[in-house]
């Protein structure tokens, strides 16, 4: 599993000509981190007399937070699977009509996966964003960079992710899945990148 290998080899994997792991599972990484950050800011602001009027607040943030930071860790093993299941769907025989009919809809199947698994990620990147921004404006000011740089790791999390979701969606047969699809790459990617300059411009350094 990927998630088990140290920064170090998890670095020099993803350098290598191996295909996995891709940009899915990076963007799934900095969705993580970026949950991991906001949930730092909220834990250092926890216990502070200072931030006592926002105590609940913050051990809420924390605990959302797990569940989002383990649910995208999760995902960086998830995208380089459905990867395999798609190269795997192109390995299938073709020798007869019927085995060409099963593997295309192999492959189709497999690629429409292989698009919804990074949608997922940014979907769960962008929830993150409303966690970064509460602790930038809230949480502890000495690591209000910390809350920053959350929310941007966030956004990357999201656009790299639905980068992902459209060039499998140039692979797909079927026009409503991906005029579907294409809707939510469009509608989320505006809301993050809005979001994040929201979120920034609260930031006084």
């Amino acid at each position: 599993m990927l998630v088990n290998k140290n920064i170090v080899d998890f670095v020099a994997t993803t350098a290598s000509n191996e295909p996995v792991p891709g940009g899915g599972s990076i963007a799934a990484l900095s969705g993580a981190l970026a949950a991991a950050l906001a949930e730092m800011v909220a834990n250092l602001t926890i216990g502070k007399k200072k931030y006592v009027e926002v105590e609940s607040e913050m051990k809420g943030i924390v605990e959302a937070l797990e569940v989002k930071r383990q649910e995208l860790v999760e995902l960086i093993d998830k995208d380089a699977s459905s990867f395999d299941e798609v190269m795997k769907a192109f390995k299938l025989p073709k020798e007869t009509d019927e085995e060409k009919v099963t593997r295309t809809n192999a492959i189709q199947e497999g690629t429409k996966y292989a698009a919804s698994v990074p949608l997922q990620t940014a979907k769960i990147a962008y929830s993150i964003m409303e966690y970064s921004k509460v602790v930038v404006e809230k949480g502890n000011t000495n690591a209000v960079t910390d809350g920053a740089v959350s929310a941007m790791m966030a956004r990357t999390a999201v656009l790299s992710a639905l980068m992902n979701v459209k060039i499998n969606l140039g692979s797909i047969k079927d026009e409503k899945f991906v005029a579907d699809m294409t809707e939510e790459v469009k509608t989320l990617e505006a809301a993050a990148i809005k979001f994040e300059t929201e979120i920034l411009a609260v930031v006084k350094l």
